[in-house]
């Protein structure tokens, strides 16, 4: 049992306290000055020490703010694992992963994976020396083939954006452990609600904290929870020595969403899933890519790895102006980037999430023209349901 013990303030979270609990209490004491139950919004960009090398644990904002290490703290332990390094966006994160690595080293990807994430790997780390190669990671056979020895990493997307296939991470992980591979997992699709990764194996948890960890679409964020001593010192350095930190404000931001994210998720999940049937049983929808639906491919795999199958729905209609009819004749649901928030948001990824991938290789991986997102929101399924049977009365 972990007691915090303040001048008549004491907060007790057992050592098998349940998932819902932990998102609300893991890593926030009361303040201890005032008794303050929000971790408060330290705006401060250094502290006064009491004497030379005499301090209460911060010297300076870049190394060191209680509010980004509660939240850090909280997601950790959200995800089950040691320690948490949050970062000024998903791909500064993503980024500090990545300097793990050293020149020379090869590391298996996802093939599609988030747009941002591949033009990093190719566009700026190719010219470090590092390689990549591009997998369906959906299919055990292709990345044990695609493991060399200079393989360092397995970096798994899943759900995948957008196509939404599904990775077996007990059986990555074996598998890439048995070739000394470290796994890193970005699991921002799915959330700590739908899928824990490091309880399957895996070494490194990335997040796009924008998204549902924050679930309000008012903060950009990311964050790296880690399992492994080394890993764990490695990060607490680089993240001091680039300082690609996240910001007081939006730590506190996604605090207060990490508080209510089972209720939200329960509510995308249930959204989605209706969503999706409605969508796959309509005439003018080609096909829908779910995978709470039987007709997924890996709908199985959906039911042993996920609590429940996500809040993001792409679908197929056919033609590229299908679905510019369908993305500017929505009227409740918002066209923008990004996802995970309260409300409902629709988008193209081959000209907006997936613009910076070669074409020829988004016709490879499925993000085609014709394709939309929908990022389901928890408002009634109905009013959803509603707008998208008027939108696609136009095509």
């Amino acid at each position: 049992m972990l007691s915090l013990e303040y001048p008549s303030i004491t907060v007790k979270l057992r050592d098998n306290a349940r998932f819902s609990t932990i998102c609300i209490h893991a890593g926030q004491e009361p303040d201890p000055s005032t008794g303050a139950i929000i971790t408060p919004i330290y705006q401060t960009s250094t502290y006064v020490q009491d004497g030379l090398g005499r301090h209460k644990g911060y010297e300076y904002a870049r190394t060191q703010n209680p509010t980004r290490s509660a939240l850090e703290g909280n997601i950790a332990a959200i995800e089950g694992g040691k320690a948490g390094f949050a970062f000024a966006s998903g791909m500064a994160a993503e980024g500090a992963v990545m300097t793990l690595l050293q020149s020379g080293d090869h590391v298996v990807v996802t093939d599609n994976t988030y747009g941002g994430t591949y033009r990093l790997f190719e566009r700026v780390l190719r010219k470090y020396q590092l390689d990549f190669s591009y997998v369906d990671s959906s299919s055990l056979d292709e990345i044990e083939h695609a493991i060399r020895p200079a393989t360092k990493m397995l970096f798994l997307e899943t759900p995948t954006n957008p196509t939404l296939r599904l990775t077996d991470l007990k059986g990555a992980c074996e598998l890439a452990h048995a070739h000394g591979v470290v796994v890193v997992v970005d699991n921002t699709f799915a959330s700590p609600y739908v899928q824990r990764p490091l309880e399957c194996g895996a070494d490194l948890v990335v997040h796009s904290t924008t998204k549902f960890l924050n679930g309000h679409s008012d903060s950009v964020g990311g964050i790296v929870v880690a399992v492994k001593d080394e890993h764990i010192e490695w990060l607490r350095f680089i993240q001091n020595a680039e300082g690609a930190i996240l910001g007081p404000m939006d730590a506190w931001l996604v605090l207060r969403g990490t508080k209510t994210l089972p209720i939200r998720m329960e509510r995308h999940n249930a959204n989605a899933l209706a969503l999706a049937e409605f969508l796959a049983a309509h005439p003018k929808v080609a096909r829908v890519h779910y995978p709470g639906l039987p007709s997924h491919p890996q709908h199985a795999l959906a039911r042993r790895q996920m609590c429940g199958f996500g809040g993001l729905i792409s679908i197929e209609l056919g033609t590229f102006e299908r679905a510019r009819t369908l993305l500017e004749s929505v009227r409740l649901m918002a066209l923008a980037e990004s996802l995970g928030g309260v409300e409902t948001l629709i988008s193209h990824p081959a000209t907006m999430t997936h613009a910076s991938v070669p074409p020829e290789r988004r016709q490879a991986i499925g993000v085609t023209d014709d394709l939309v997102r929908i990022s389901v929101g928890i408002e009634d399924l109905e009013d959803l349901r509603e707008d998208l049977d008027q939108a696609l009365t136009h095509l």
